[in-house]
């Protein structure tokens, strides 16, 4: 199965997909895709960011256009919706599923929930509209699945946020950890301290950490350098830049700094990590 909208006047595209091809366009898309992947009917195994990831039955994983991933071809369980900005930006419509910073971009760890027995018929009923959506032709075809992803996507958060360590964590608090995530997102090339963020959110940094505690157990720092590498693996991955070039660009002043950070975080050196992945791909 493999249903593909797209909307030639904006480039919008939204792909559902149970990756049964060999086409990496086809599972994937070629761009900057959102991916909300269901392994609806055993364990997975999938590489996301040169690490690989054991996606159990049942679970749903969310990756940004960041995520590097990579799934092999006719992958058997598995159905995924896929989109890109230009289908439907999230960030332009944060107002109406709330799902940025917190679903995507709340970490560069992709977000992971575990559907009940309730849910997977929710998510199956879900998915069956979609299929009969892609197959109704009309003028009204792009708004139609635009509502069934907001429903997708509304409901994910809403499962997302049975996950937080303290579920009673109030609207409020929730909304400065959001706001921190899409404050690291924005500027973790050049500010790489807690208090430069604290600073821009008028909150101390002892309160951001206490946040995310009742949050995910991960601290404010965390939440910078997973950014930092992740981008820092996409560039050693997919571009021709020298150590000394993404460590710059990277905010770091001296390539040595940015290589001992990158050893500190993932137990090798930027060097051999690239080497690693090009002896894998």
């Amino acid at each position: 199965m493999n249903f593909n909208y797209s909307k030639p006047s904006d480039k919008g595209s939204l792909i559902l997909t149970d990756f049964n091809c060999a086409s990496f366009e086809k599972r994937l898309g070629i761009g900057e895709y959102y991916k909300i992947i269901w392994a609806k009917d055993n364990d997975l195994k999938l590489t996301i960011d040169s690490c690989s990831i054991h996606l159990k039955k049942n679970h749903v994983l969310f990756c940004t256009p960041f995520n590097i991933i990579f799934i092999e071809p006719y992958l058997k369980g598995a159905i995924s919706i896929i989109f890109n900005r230009e289908f439907y930006c999230i960030r332009d419509h944060d107002h109406e599923v709330s799902c940025n910073g917190f679903l995507f971009l709340g970490s560069s760890t992709p977000a992971m929930v575990e559907l009940t027995p309730k849910e997977q018929d929710s998510f199956e009923l879900l998915f069956r509209f979609f299929e009969e959506e892609f197959e109704t032709k009309d003028h009204i075809q792009g708004e139609m699945l635009m509502v069934l992803l907001k429903r997708l996507l509304i409901k994910s958060v809403r499962l997302l946020k049975s996950t937080i360590v303290d579920p009673a964590l109030e609207k409020p608090k929730m909304d400065i950890i959001r706001q921190y995530n899409l404050l690291v997102e924005a500027h973790y090339k050049e500010k790489h301290k807690v208090t430069d963020y604290a600073k821009l959110l008028n909150k101390s940094p002892k309160t951001l950490s206490n946040l995310f505690t009742k949050f995910n157990n991960k601290t404010p720092l965390q939440v910078i350098n997973q950014r930092i590498v992740l981008e820092a693996k996409k560039l050693l991955i997919s571009s021709e830049k020298t150590i000394k070039e993404i460590a710059y660009e990277l905010g770091f002043i001296e390539a040595s700094h940015f290589s001992k950070f990158f050893k500190t975080q993932e137990g090798i050196s930027p060097t051999c990590f690239k080497k690693k992945i090009l002896n894998i791909y």
